[in-house]
Formats: structure tokens, sequence, C-alpha cells
């Protein structure tokens, strides 16, 4: 089972905060992918990965990293500084 957190518009266009997955995707990439497969508002919320992060056990990671041994994952925009 793996946590996965949604932020500011990912969490509005997903509806959740968080949910507990299992999943047996080898990468993030294709743990989207089967969030995608999902429902139309997780293809929403992941159409376009250049606007999304994604850490992993709260540690900035890219979408090809592995998912073993790995409790959270979290998408995010990129964060803007001011």
């Amino acid at each position: 089972m793996i946590d996965v957190l949604y932020f500011a518009w990912v969490r509005e266009r997903i509806g959740l905060p968080r949910e507990r997955i299992e999943t047996a995707a080898p990468t993030v990439a294709a743990l989207v992918e089967e969030l995608k497969a999902r429902e139309e508002r997780y293809a929403l919320a992941f159409a376009d990965l250049a606007s999304l992060r994604v850490a992993l056990d709260q540690e900035l990671s890219s979408f090809d990293a592995p998912l073993a041994g790995v409790r959270e994952v979290a998408f995010f925009p990129p964060m803007t500084g001011g």
C-alpha cells in the first residue's frame, strides 16, 4: 500500500487530499497511468505532467523514479517564489 497525497489544484481536480492505494506500478509514471485510467477527474489532474512535481517519501523526485520501498507519493504544482 502506498499513501498518495494531492496538493493545490491537483487536490481540487481529484477531490481528495490523500488516499491509500494498492499498486504494482514499478515507477511513478506507471502509477500516474494507473490513476489516469481510473476516472476522468484523475485524467484531467494528470493531463500535463510538465506542470506537476512529485515527491517520494518527502524527497523531490522524477516521474521515472522506481516505487520499490516507497511509502508516500505526493503530487503538487511547482512552487513559486516571491
